[in-house]
């Protein structure tokens, strides 16, 4: 999980530069990875496209990776107007670099209406949060208040899907939140979850794979993202997030993941499919019983 420094600098990271009409300029954070990260191609491409709609949220988004982004140029977040109708208005966003799409799009939103309400319960036995560790990544220290020095907090319920072994299930539950206050803007909050959800969706389909320890030789990239928006989120707050993996084949792998807020009110659905490719021969139930019990996890 590579990140801003700081909630400030992501709120940063989302404030995209009008270049001309339904065009922006975004930047990406001086960050030790090799290509843009996933989440913040989808909420910067979310705010591009929220800023060219009034009076309505956003309630879906499909979008789909095409290309590695590069760290070091801008990205240009073309928006084209689709639709706008009396209750739904349609976006379709293109984001460019080097004079090809990377990253492209669609968003549907809504003006509110009265209709009728339903949800699936918030899951029973959780523990609250602040009975969980936080989850820190080597190097980055807490602030005064316990919390990390990053803009988004998580701690996992049983562990951290980057502990991978084919006796788990392919299961990640945890809490997540800003490490900050922020401003009371619904577009933000959303589009700050938007970039949140890149983070634990991928790992969740991985966690099952036939590796030994923390020995992991796949190639592992996001391939396509969607989500739902029941209700407003507040980034401010914990919110909790179940996600499952139900299939891997075809060298892809495929995730779920449901999100409620501590409030218990459900408020937005995630799926993400994304490339898991092996770089060494798989190994059979046989093979892999033969291996050396000394050294599995």
């Amino acid at each position: 999980m590579i990140m801003p420094n700081d909630v400030h600098g992501l709120i940063q990271l989302l404030d995209l530069e009008p270049i001309e009409k339904d065009i922006f300029r975004g930047i990406s954070p001086k960050e030790d990875r090799q290509q843009v990260f996933g989440g913040q191609v989808a909420s910067q491409a979310l705010v591009a496209a929220s800023r060219t709609v009034e009076d309505r949220s956003v309630h879906s988004l499909q979008a789909y990776f095409i290309r590695p982004g590069d760290l070091e140029a801008p990205l240009l977040y073309m928006v084209e107007r689709v639709r706008d109708g009396r209750s739904f208005t349609t976006r379709r966003v293109t984001t460019i670099q080097h004079g090809r799409p990377i990253f492209a799009m669609s968003a549907s939103f809504q003006r509110y209406e009265e209709g009728y309400e339903y949800q699936t319960p918030f899951p029973e036995g959780i523990p609250d949060p602040e009975d969980l560790a936080p989850f820190v990544l080597d190097g980055v220290p807490l602030n005064e208040d316990g919390r990390m020095t990053r803009p988004i907090e998580v701690r996992f319920v049983g562990g951290s899907p980057d502990e991978r072994s084919p006796s788990y299930k392919p299961k990640v539950q945890a809490w997540l939140r800003a490490t900050g206050t922020l401003p009371d803007d619904p577009v933000l909050h959303t589009c700050m979850f938007t970039y949140a959800s890149d983070l634990m969706v991928l790992p969740t389909a991985t966690r099952a794979l036939p590796v030994i320890g923390y020995g992991i030789d796949f190639q592992a990239a996001s391939l396509d993202h969607a989500m739902w928006f029941h209700r407003q989120v507040k980034m401010d707050d914990w919110i909790f997030i179940d996600q499952i993996s139900h299939s891997a084949s075809n060298a892809r792998g495929i995730a779920w993941g449901t999100a409620w807020a501590r409030s218990g009110e459900l408020v937005t659905s995630v799926v993400q499919e994304g490339l898991i490719r092996p770089l060494q021969p798989v190994l059979t139930p046989q093979q892999d019983d033969q291996q050396d019990d000394s050294v599995a996890p």
